[in-house]
């Protein structure tokens, strides 16, 4: 079994902060995020959502966990 690269997931330092790499995971994960969000709406998908907030909320933490399995390699 490969080992992951996980030279991805050491800490960044921006301005004299450092800062996770999840927080940069997360503010990618925005924009395919955005892309779904106005698909759904456009084509009125979201009627068959019944809680369209918390539907919300689990899209946007699929499309991070998304990226971070995919950006690491980790599906490999």
């Amino acid at each position: 079994m490969p080992v992951p690269n996980l030279a991805l997931f050491h800490p960044l330092e921006f301005v004299g902060f450092y800062v996770s790499p999840l927080v940069l995971w997360a503010a990618v994960a925005i924009i395919p995020y955005t892309l779904v969000h106005l698909l759904l709406s456009r084509f009125n998908l979201y009627r068959f959502v019944w809680h369209r907030s918390l539907f919300n909320l689990g899209l946007y933490v699929l499309m991070v966990g998304a990226l971070v399995a995919f950006g690491t390699g980790i599906w490999l």
